[in-house]
């Protein structure tokens, strides 16, 4: 949520953000109208209720009852004033709460403004591809072939775009997320588990609602929506809460399986196991002040990477541009790993501080000292990583010529084979 006081003082700055977001189509004009209305309606009943207090005390010291009765007959007029003011206040804030919950946040100065992914820009590449002395297999052919992949019966389950792992394909993905757990304990992040169904409320503090409404799965019964990423409970964790200067940073890790209604087109872009209404993620998470933010969004990259360096897997490091910044976030790095049987670079991990934006709409704040002003912390999220295109990478880049899978090093004490081999 972005601060009222700058979309008053400083309307010139949201349009230039909205610009560069690629976001045109949302205008202005309509918060800052409703926002003089409310300040104008707010002096209205301000001046009633005072001269209101002021007659009242008059009254008390009126003798004559035709005098007091005909006082108390205005003030009673005066009274219907400010209800009906009232009422129409209310109508106005909702009207602007609504209208300025679907504002984005503002881009980092230092974010690369372009319209759309094209215009990201790859900072480092951080390994080299594997040299195959064979065709590598893209992982629907490997998976099937050796028995852990079935999308036949996964789509006689739920349907397209499902899936089922077996055998050491489900111990593989369980290994993935095993690791990242424990390598973030390591790295200082407390695990927590969290519900995987959430309530509105957590989904818009986390910036999810209204905005992506129609990508959520939603209980209408039970008002539960479905976690798209364990960043939505994270987010609320310590939602109205003011928290101690001594406690920040705050640092968490968490897994859940997530849940998403993409919309898909036919082509390479969807095949395999690449993308799906339902897939697992580790997320990591960061309460700090304003003034460590930066610092602690370049140490959760790195934790992010030595995730992928611990795999033995090539990978790049992006930083998107105005047009392809998430909703509520000021600046991100994406992650993306090489698949050779794929042919492409996969995003396996965005990066990201959303600065005080999550935590106005969260109400999540601290003090510096006992009695000083309350002020909003900065919150940041990054998934640490997301599978299964993690295991995708694995599969591709640790396949041999045989069919089989070499499995890495970190993984084999929580797969329990080295390589994985048709049965």
């Amino acid at each position: 949520m972005l601060d009222i006081n700058l979309i008053r003082n400083q309307p010139d700055v949201v349009r230039q953000s909205l610009a560069a977001r690629n976001e045109p189509a949302i205008t202005l004009d309509e918060i800052i109208a409703l926002d003089v209305q409310r300040r104008d309606i707010l002096k209205q009943s301000e001046q009633l209720r005072a001269t209101r207090n002021t007659v009242s005390k008059e009254i008390s010291r009126m003798k004559g009852p035709a005098e007091r009765a005909a006082k108390i007959a205005e003030m009673r007029a005066v009274g219907d004033q400010i209800d009906a003011l009232e009422t129409e206040l209310k109508k106005i804030e909702a009207q602007l709460d609504e209208l300025t919950a679907r504002l984005p946040n503002i881009p980092d100065p230092r974010v690369p403004v372009g319209p759309d992914e094209d215009h990201n820009v790859v900072l480092r590449t951080v390994g080299q591809p594997r040299a195959f002395d064979f065709e590598p297999k893209a992982h629907w052919d490997l998976g099937p072939a050796l028995g852990i992949i079935d999308f036949e019966r996964g789509a006689k389950l739920a349907g397209s775009r499902f899936y089922v792992l077996s055998g050491y394909g489900a111990r593989l993905q369980r290994a993935l997320i095993a690791y990242m757990l424990d390598l973030h304990h390591q790295q200082g992040y407390r695990e927590v588990y969290l519900p995987f169904m959430v309530k509105a409320q957590t989904l818009f503090a986390a910036g999810q609602l209204p905005k992506f409404r129609d990508n959520l799965y939603h209980d209408a019964e039970e008002d539960f929506w479905m976690v798209p990423t364990a960043e939505v409970p994270l987010t609320n964790l310590h939602g109205d809460e003011i928290l101690d200067a001594a406690q920040l940073p705050l640092w968490y890790c968490a897994y859940t399986p997530c849940f998403r209604r993409e919309k898909m087109s036919a082509g390479k872009d969807v095949r395999g196991i690449k993308r799906g209404h339902q897939f697992d993620k580790v997320e990591m998470y960061k309460y700090c002040r304003p003034e460590d933010s930066d610092a602690e969004h370049h140490k959760m990259l790195a934790d992010a990477e030595a995730v992928l360096q611990g795999l033995g897997l090539t990978y790049r490091v992006k930083q998107l541009c105005t047009g392809d910044l998430g909703f509520g976030m000021r600046m991100t790095y994406d992650l993306e790993v090489w698949a050779p049987g794929c042919n492409e670079w996969l995003e396996v991990s965005s990066v990201s501080n959303a600065g005080d934006f999550q935590a106005r709409r969260a109400n999540i704040k601290f003090r510096r000292e006992k009695g000083a002003r309350a002020e909003f912390v900065h919150t940041l999220n990054g998934s640490g990583l997301a599978l299964p295109r993690t295991m995708i990478a694995v599969m591709e880049n640790y396949q041999q010529a045989d069919g089989s899978i070499v499995v890495p090093a970190p993984l084999r004490a929580f797969v329990g084979v080295d390589v994985i081999r048709a049965l």
